[in-house]
């Protein structure tokens, strides 16, 4: 990736060397600036600690905050940095006087050692410890896979023991996960080696990330709602078709017990010692790709104002934050910041990744189609919008230029953005904006549709409205499946669209604002405990493969036994 600006004098650290060269502070003392009292802190040595529960129940009184929201264009090779704008936003409010919070996911090791390389923001704009966080961090997803497989675990004993629930083994809808890219392991048989080992049968994993465990994590308010969620998973049919939950096996009290540690909250810093929440991680393509709510709600309990982020562009992360988290957990965004660069622009107008270092207004002209439909979105949801330009080194003056006119065509100020490597000195601008407009309450916020809308007109809703398709298809047996949820009582859920983060469409390679393509729905399922169903359109895959050149080939210990690689 080209470097985004750099100081002046000499060669600009990489992220991991200035992670490491961070002036961090004792995790108490960042609790301190939030009113978390030591003691309740429990610490992950002396830079990381989660909040204890406790604690958190004693915070349902306090009057929320204002609550930021950081969202993007649609991701390109060329980068967005999304990750890096919300901590360099957050900076920059705790700079002009704001008790400010930053609430994102931790990152999954898939990603870090696929493509992505890390997940903790850039330049001077990192959350650190930043290898921990982009490794094991606390554990939380390791406690995710292992609810999440014991469950499985459960099911396959239960149907060898006898099978009492009656468990039609033809429709077990529990798969197991895994928190790696590893393509091979999308569709699987089991229990092969004869009568000892069970029967066979065929089903699969996916990436942990997208197990409903997480949406439960996430979307939980404390323990007992966590272990009512995960009771209400459906994993299995009977003959009869009629459901068979997770609590029916009684596995949601050992679920729970693995996931007591997971609920609660990770606090760590930004290299200015801005407190920060990272906690919880659906990806924004095949699940709601946000932070959890426990973490969102204390840090607005807390903190004056909070800067969040959703996953991947607007039309997915934005719109599963505004239409599940917000609806799920009664939020009220103040103010949403849509990230962009000229770079990304560029080729979304059609220039190759190879040629983005030329000048080429025209391009970022083009590409800003893309922007435009993306401030429309939002702003749709009765939120104002501000956009964010992540400064790259090589853009020219007049490529800036052409950004700031599109943004302001479709009714959003633009602002200039040097937080990569100024920190928050470089953001402040914007920064003070976002504050004023949190403030004013120019806010409006509703969800694109209601809860009494049907499931099927909900999915064409997001479809036409947000993806400005033309049509949406599915097999009969989907809309079947659809209206049999709605008759069992589940008709009132969202929707949560697994679809390319790419595109507005389901073609990854359609970019800039194609409008009037056909989205494809060949796949449903119901996250009864979560309380969404997923929609899977095209061919997105639920656990993805890792590129032909992986990141993990250059991610090692150096001489010294320190991470390299990682970035």
């Amino acid at each position: 990736m080209a470097s985004q600006t750099a100081p002046a004098a000499g060669r600009m650290p990489s992220d991991i060397e200035i992670a490491r060269a961070a002036r961090k502070r004792p995790i108490q003392e960042i609790g301190a600036k939030l009113g978390i009292p030591a003691e309740s802190l429990l610490p992950y040595g002396h830079d990381k600690a989660k909040v204890a529960q406790d604690f958190l129940a004693t915070l349902a009184e306090r009057p929320r905050g204002r609550l930021v929201l950081v969202t993007a264009i649609n991701p390109t090779p060329a980068g967005e940095g999304k990750t890096t704008t919300t901590v360099g936003l957050g900076d920059g409010l705790a700079r002009i006087g704001k008790r400010a919070a930053i609430c994102i996911r931790e990152a999954s090791l898939g990603p870090n050692f696929g493509m992505k390389g890390g997940a903790a923001g850039g330049g001077l704009a990192q959350i650190v410890p930043m290898e921990e966080m982009n490794l094991h961090f606390t554990g939380d997803f390791h406690a995710i896979t292992a609810a999440h497989n014991l469950l499985a675990a459960m099911i396959d004993n239960h149907i060898y023991w006898g099978n009492a629930l009656g468990i039609d083994d033809r429709r077990i809808v529990w798969r197991r996960v895994l928190d790696m890219n590893d393509r091979a392991l999308r569709d699987v048989v089991v229990s092969l080696g004869g009568v000892a080992n069970g029967s066979p049968r065929q089903t699969g994993f996916d990436i942990t990330v997208a197990s409903e465990v997480m949406a439960c994590l996430c979307l939980a308010s404390d323990l007992a709602d966590l272990q009512r969620r995960l009771g209400a998973m459906i994993v299995a049919y009977r003959r009869d078709r009629s459901p068979v939950f997770a609590r029916d096996l009684k596995a949601d009290g050992a679920m729970t017990v693995l996931l007591k540690d997971a609920l609660q909250p990770n606090l760590v810093q930004t290299l200015e010692n801005t407190p920060a929440f990272v906690h919880g991680g659906p990806f924004a393509n095949i699940a709601h790709g946000c932070n959890s709510v426990t973490a969102t709600d204390t840090a607005l309990r807390l903190a004056d104002i909070v800067v969040t982020e959703a996953g991947f562009g607007a039309d997915l992360g934005a719109e599963k934050f505004f239409d599940i988290k917000c609806r799920k957990a009664g939020l009220s965004p103040d103010v949403a910041v849509i990230v962009a660069t000229v770079r990304a622009l560029k080729m979304n107008g059609g220039v190759a990744r190879a040629d983005l270092g030329a000048e080429n207004v025209a391009a970022v002209e083009a590409g800003a189609a893309n922007l435009a439909r993306h401030v429309e979105n939002v702003r749709g949801f009765g939120v104002p919008v501000l956009v964010a330009i992540n400064h790259f080194s090589g853009d020219s003056a007049a490529e800036i230029a052409a950004v700031e006119a599109a943004a302001g065509a479709a009714g959003a100020e633009a602002f200039l953005c040097r937080h990569w490597a100024e920190g928050s000195a470089g953001i402040e601008p914007l920064a003070r904006r976002v504050a004023e407009l949190a403030d004013s309450g120019a806010a409006s916020f509703a969800p694109l549709y209601p809860d009494g809308m049907g499931l099927w007109e909900k999915i064409e809703t997001i479809a036409t409205r947000i993806y400005r398709a033309g049509s949406v298809t599915a097999d009969r047996k989907i809309r079947d499946q659809l209206a049999a949820w709605e008759q069992a009582g589940y008709g009132h859920l969202p929707v949560c669209m697994a679809k390319t983060q790419y595109s507005f469409s389901t073609d990854p390679s359609l970019r800039g604002a194609p409008e009037g393509h056909e989205i494809p729905v060949r796949e449903v399922r119901l996250s009864a405990g979560a309380g969404f169903v997923v929609a899977i359109c095209g061919e997105i895959m639920t656990m993805p493969g890792l590129p032909r050149v992986p990141a993990a080939e250059t991610i090692r210990l150096d001489d010294a036994g320190e991470v390299e690689g990682l970035f």
